[in-house]
């Protein structure tokens, strides 16, 4: 599209594949570089669990409930849209692009209130899994309106890291954001992905030093 490059895990703006629609309640994982001094304008969303994290560069926010931020490699956002909300997200370098993943997740319910919040999560430890996203009430860095997680992993090469998901009936969908990896026992590289489902725990093992997402959700169909 000119100012943004972006890659689509699942169907949406103006890539179609019925067969790959979502993930149990997982809409949307969109991969977006965006040039420099340019972005997306105000535009509306509801009903939504918007999850976004900065993989370089800035990224400007502002919404209409009053919020403005800048947000680089290191902190996470949060947004639910609810009854309703609209917002701007815009490349804050006049020089360099910036690299996000945009995740969106159904709620549980619709119609909650729209709220926005972001956290520091540049200070986790290697090999292991850390929870930045939960529900609420959870231990999560930020909650989100739906019992569903996302964790990160930095593995160094020649480690493993475990994952054990919470409920039988969830699913993980796994994210390579760079390295090589195997995904018990699959073979996944940067950008590669796989949805694990009837699973109690994911073992990711590094081949190169990798950096890894998981997001595990109901599998419930999405409403």
């Amino acid at each position: 599209m000119g100012w943004l490059k972006t890659h689509y895990s699942f169907s949406f703006s103006n890539y179609y594949e019925p067969t790959r629609m979502h993930f149990g309640m997982l809409r949307v994982l969109n991969d977006d570089i965006i040039e420099a001094d340019q972005g997306f304008g105000t535009h509306p969303h509801n009903d939504m669990e918007i999850i976004t994290i900065p993989l370089s560069g800035e990224l400007t926010h502002r919404d209409s409930m009053g919020h403005e931020a800048t947000l680089g490699v290191g902190r996470i956002q949060v947004m639910s849209a609810g009854t309703g909300l609209t917002h701007s997200e815009y490349n804050a370098s006049k020089d360099t692009h910036l690299s996000l993943l945009q995740i969106w997740i159904f709620p549980e319910r619709r119609g909650v209130e729209p709220r926005y919040d972001e956290a520091d999560i540049s200070a986790l430890s290697h090999n292991q899994f850390h929870n930045i996203v939960g529900p609420r009430n959870g231990d999560a860095a930020v909650f989100i309106n739906q019992d569903a997680w996302l964790a990160l992993g930095r593995i160094d090469a020649g480690y493993a890291a475990s994952y054990a998901l919470h409920t039988s009936d969830h699913g993980a969908f796994v994210f390579v954001i760079e390295g090589t990896v195997t995904v018990n026992g699959a073979h996944r590289g940067t950008r590669d992905a796989i949805g694990i489902v009837e699973a109690d725990s994911i073992v990711v093992r590094s081949t190169t030093d990798a950096y890894v997402l998981i997001i595990e959700v109901p599998m419930v169909p999405a409403a």
